[in-house]
C-alpha cells in the first residue's frame, strides 16, 4: 500500500513539475518580441527534465560542458538544436562539430581556428558567435572590444571557409546595479552595429546578438537582443555536479 501511494506521489509530482516547465515557457515566450529566440539552459539538469521542456514546445537547449551534452544528445530527440555556451576547450571541439547547431562561445582566435578545422574534416560549416567581455569581472571571458575590431578587419569568411560568424554573445555584470548592466548591454549592441556596417562583413549572415539570462533578459531584449538565454526561470535552481 505505501508502494502504491508512493508511486502515485511521484507521478503526481512528476507531472507537477512537466506543468511547471510548460507554463514557463510560455510565459517567457509571451515577453519576447517577434524575432528573439529563447535558448533554455539545461546544463546540470537530466534528460527527464530536458524533455518536458521538449514536450512543451522548446526545440532549441544550451548546454556548457562537453562531456554532459554528449551524454545527452544521443538520448533526446533529433531535432534538437544544440548551442554549446560555455568555456570551450579546443581538444574538445572535435566532439561537438559533428551535431552542435550552435557555439556562441568562442573567445579566441586559436578556438575559430580549430573549430574550422575540425569542420572541414567532415565536411561542415559550424554557425558560431563570438564572445565579447562587457562586464567588469575579471571570471568573464571573451574578445575586448577593440580586440573584436582587430579580428574582423580580415575576411574571416575566406579565412575560415568552415565557420559561419552569425553575430556576438556577451554576459553582463552580476549586479543589482541595473543601469550598469544596460549600460554593457548597449555598449555589446553598439559594437555589434558597428562590426555588422563594416564591408567586409556579411549582413545576411551577422545578425544574432546573444546577450540576457534569467536576471536581466527584458533589459537584454530592450538593447537590441536576438537571442536570450534562460536557464532557472525554467527549470528552477541547478542541481550542480561534476561531470
Amino acid at each position: 500500500m505505501h508502494k502504491k501511494n508512493a508511486r502515485n506521489d511521484k507521478i503526481t509530482y512528476t507531472k507537477f513539475i512537466a506543468m511547471s516547465i510548460k507554463n514557463n515557457i510560455l510565459s517567457i515566450q509571451s515577453t519576447l518580441p517577434e524575432g528573439v529566440r529563447l535558448v533554455a539552459v539545461s546544463k546540470f539538469h537530466p534528460v527527464e527534465t530536458i524533455r518536458e521542456a521538449y514536450d512543451a514546445g522548446q526545440r532549441v537547449f544550451g548546454e556548457n560542458r562537453v562531456q554532459e551534452l554528449a551524454d545527452k544528445q544521443p538520448v533526446l530527440p533529433p531535432d534538437i538544436e544544440w548551442h554549446f555556451i560555455g568555456t570551450l576547450q579546443t581538444n574538445k571541439v572535435k566532439y561537438i562539430v559533428p551535431y552542435i547547431a550552435m557555439i556562441q562561445s568562442v573567445d579566441s582566435e586559436k578556438l575559430l581556428q580549430e573549430i574550422d578545422s575540425q569542420a572541414r574534416k567532415i565536411n561542415r560549416t559550424v554557425n558560431v558567435l563570438i564572445e565579447i567581455h562587457i562586464a567588469e569581472e575579471a571570471s568573464k571571458h571573451g574578445f575586448l572590444p577593440d580586440e573584436c575590431k582587430e579580428l574582423f578587419t580580415n575576411d574571416l569568411s575566406k579565412k575560415y571557409p568552415n565557420v559561419k560568424i552569425c553575430g556576438l554573445m556577451g554576459m553582463a555584470t552580476f549586479t543589482d546595479n541595473v543601469g550598469q548592466v544596460e549600460r554593457e548591454f548597449e555598449k555589446l549592441h553598439d559594437l555589434f552595429e558597428e562590426i555588422r556596417a563594416l564591408p567586409q562583413t556579411d549582413e545576411a549572415v551577422f545578425q544574432e546578438l546573444s546577450m540576457g539570462m534569467s536576471d536581466d533578459y527584458l533589459l537584454a531584449v530592450k538593447q537590441g537582443s536576438t537571442i536570450v538565454r534562460i536557464g532557472s526561470k525554467i527549470f528552477g535552481e541547478r542541481n550542480k555536479r561534476n561531470t
